[in-house]
């Protein structure tokens, strides 16, 4: 079969290639959602239902005379995720802002063939974004951006094909993303429940209380970024290495010199952490000696109380309680003074021991079930990839789209 594939720029396929507000326009309570490169997600859906800011009809109206999408008009990120893309759906009505780039393509083209056809050079695509600070994708770019173009009725049959194999690939994955869900909250579920159904003698106590140091960290020197404090050997734990660690920090960004040294203070190797600012309530057990700035808590417990991993595990189970506490302010944040006057349940050493090593076995189990899914997740993303570029060098038929179908309902039973 002839299947002739003219290279086109997207500049030649489009009416329009633009892209969003890049300056903030006056927002309201309720009216018009502005959305931006978050509300891309999977499969070509741009979630209009979870918006985080509206403009007013009257806004609309004045931005729309520059950029405004319609139905079947691609949505592509140009910041953040580079390359997801959305279609428009009938009856959507939203606006966008500067990181979402539009194209309105011509009639005789597939909305969806083309983002089929971006999908499957995602990787090129992330090639040419420029940017240091943050590397982003440029409206030249895209509208240089080649793309092979068949007839229509070829490319109505290719988005056929790829429709079918990938139905039951994203089924697998949909199953897949769950069974890692339901890993997570079982471990959740039974952390909360051993906090909350507290036995017999349990005491309640502060955090200082079981403490032999207990404050924040220390970064006294301004700027925080004088380049004379850092490029020594002490490591430089931050808000985000806290975030980023499973129970114990293992690595860190950042290290002090012995300028950086004399104007902070080295915790321990066992010191919990506990985020204040930017991360709230994550917490984490130092495994090495280190510094950290005020925006994180430490503490040393003192071990004829209580265990550094019992108090860790208990700081996680409380964690949305406390960020609680944080919401409202300009940035949400807590102070020491939210632990403070905070109580929290303490059994006997032995009862702490205990709950401990449950926790521990259960983390691990969970850990172990969640890299499988993982894996399989990364798998079938592959595969759809692979489809994809088959199925825009021509190799794709319905024959191994079904094959891949199988190979993906095998994966989740394996």
């Amino acid at each position: 079969m002839n299947r002739t594939r003219h290279i086109k720029k997207l500049s030649e396929i489009c009416n329009l290639i633009t892209d969003g507000v890049h300056n903030s326009p006056k927002y309201v309570e309720s009216g018009i959602p502005m959305l931006d490169s978050k509300h891309i997600n999977d499969n070509f859906f741009i979630d209009d239902q979870k918006p985080t800011k509206f403009i007013s009809q009257e806004t609309d109206n004045l931005l729309s005379k520059r950029c405004k999408p319609l139905a079947n008009d691609l949505l592509i990120s140009s910041r953040g995720s580079i390359g997801k893309i959305a279609i428009v759906r009938e009856g959507q009505n939203f606006n966008i802002m500067g990181n979402i780039i539009l194209l309105r393509l011509l009639d005789n083209v597939s909305s969806k063939y083309i983002a089929f056809s971006l999908q499957s050079k995602l990787d090129e695509i992330q090639s040419i974004s420029r940017g240091v600070a943050q590397k982003g994708l440029y409206l030249n770019q895209v509208r240089n951006f080649e793309v092979a173009l068949p007839p229509l009725h070829e490319q109505e049959r290719i988005v056929a094909i790829v429709d079918n194999a990938f139905e039951g690939i994203d089924r697998t994955i949909a199953n897949t993303k769950k069974n890692l869900t339901n890993a997570r909250e079982l471990f959740e579920s039974y952390l909360n429940a051993i906090f909350t159904q507290k036995g017999d003698g349990w005491e309640e106590k502060t955090l200082r209380e079981v403490s032999l140091d207990f404050g924040r960290g220390k970064s006294k020197h301004r700027p925080r970024n004088d380049p004379k404090l850092y490029g020594g050997s002490y490591p430089f734990i931050q808000t985000g290495d806290v975030r980023n660690c499973n129970h114990v920090i293992t690595e860190c960004s950042q290290f002090y010199s012995e300028a950086g040294l004399t104007q902070s203070k080295l915790w321990t190797k066992g010191t919990i952490c506990i985020t204040i600012a930017a991360n709230i309530a994550e917490t984490g057990i130092l495994g090495f000696d280190a510094c950290f700035p005020d925006s994180v808590i430490g503490i040393v417990v003192n071990n004829e109380l209580t265990s550094n991993e019992f108090v860790e595990y208990l700081l996680q189970a409380v964690k949305a309680r406390i960020k609680a506490k944080g919401k409202g302010s300009a940035q949400d944040n807590i102070n020491l003074a939210t632990f403070e006057n905070e109580k929290f349940p303490f059994p006997s050493l032995d009862q702490q021991s205990v709950i401990v090593d449950n926790l521990n076995q259960l983390s691990s189990e969970t850990q172990r079930l969640e890299a499988i899914y993982r894996q399989k997740l990364a798998a079938l993303n592959e595969l759809k990839q692979t489809i994809l570029q088959r199925a825009f060098t021509g190799e794709l038929t319905a024959d191994t789209a079904n094959q891949a179908t199988k190979t993906a309902e095998g994966a989740i039973a394996a």
